[in-house]
């Protein structure tokens, strides 16, 4: 393979696993509070991108106006989700959770075709989408921004979790609940922020996609399996596994479809998921995770 073409696929591998690294950051955020999987995640992305449309296309508004509206309007919905079908079932099983979480996704999804139909969207690349050469590698600008936007979202989560005292009564919480609740933290106030930040996280990664890949009603379906695998690869409630899982997964997939025969690049989506059996098969606890801890 020509290094140009190596740069193409990585540059893509990248470009990708960003967004993957940040939706499995949304799983984690969700896990470590809850110990629940929201299956809805994919669906956050979606909706990000799909409201960003909207309020740049029909209704005008200005980029920036039409982000902080985008990213607080479905960090609305995470919450919603939260009080609305999590919060009532408070010490039902994690498994009648989860499906309560597949049930919002399949409801969300319904509304958005609803209300913006079947086809497909793109938004225009903030620096324009001429490409850039790189070493004989064409490049679009909006990579370099969803690589440097999910890198700062990603330091900035990490500096949240680790030095402000709201993150860590979050990770206390998480940590054991009662002893929390002993010292004034209040368990289900933490839940209610991890489905608003997780919604919040998923929402940009939506908009910051949307340049390169198209979005539709049913587009955070592949996105949130995908984010989901690699969750699991970097070790599930782990954040940097998150990160790690995320980037490996991405340039993974990008190059296994580089080097694949003529005709098996339609495979694509297969290779997060053969890369979770493998992961599971072999290191159940992800690259960076701890081993199984059985959670209150």
């Amino acid at each position: 393979m020509k290094l140009s073409y190596f740069l193409q696929y990585l540059a893509s591998g990248i470009t990708v696993g960003s967004v993957y690294a940040l939706v499995a950051l949304g799983f984690n955020m969700i896990y470590n509070a809850t110990g629940i999987i929201n299956f809805a995640q994919g669906e956050f992305v979606m909706l990000g991108g799909m409201t960003m449309v909207f309020l740049t296309g029909a209704l005008k508004l200005p980029m920036w106006i039409s982000f902080i509206v985008s990213v607080m309007s479905v960090t609305a919905v995470g919450a919603l989700l939260e009080r609305g079908a999590i919060y009532p079932l408070k010490g039902a099983p994690p498994i009648t959770l989860i499906i309560i979480t597949i049930g919002a996704s399949i409801l969300i999804r319904g509304a958005s075709i609803l209300i913006w139909g079947e086809d497909a969207y793109r938004l225009p690349g903030i620096t324009g989408d001429r490409p850039i050469r790189v070493l004989g590698a064409s490049i679009l600008p909006q990579s370099f921004w969803v690589i440097g936007v999910g890198a700062i979202l990603m330091g900035a989560l990490q500096l949240f979790q680790r030095y402000t005292l709201f993150g860590k009564a979050m990770r206390a919480s998480a940590a054991d609940s009662e002893a929390a609740t002993l010292v004034g933290i209040s368990p289900r106030r933490m839940t209610l922020w991890s489905f608003a930040i997780s919604a919040a996280i998923g929402s940009v990664a939506g908009i910051i996609i949307t340049p390169i890949v198209f979005t539709h009603y049913n587009v955070g379906v592949m996105l949130g399996l995908k984010g989901f695998c690699a969750a699991v690869l970097g070790g599930l409630g782990s954040f940097m596994g998150a990160v790690v899982g995320g980037f490996l997964l991405g340039v993974l997939e990008k190059l296994a479809v580089g080097f694949a025969p003529i005709g098996y690049s339609g495979y694509e989506n297969a290779i997060a998921f053969i890369v979770m059996l493998l992961i599971l098969f072999l290191r159940p606890s992800g690259i960076l995770g701890r081993g199984e801890v059985e959670k209150a």
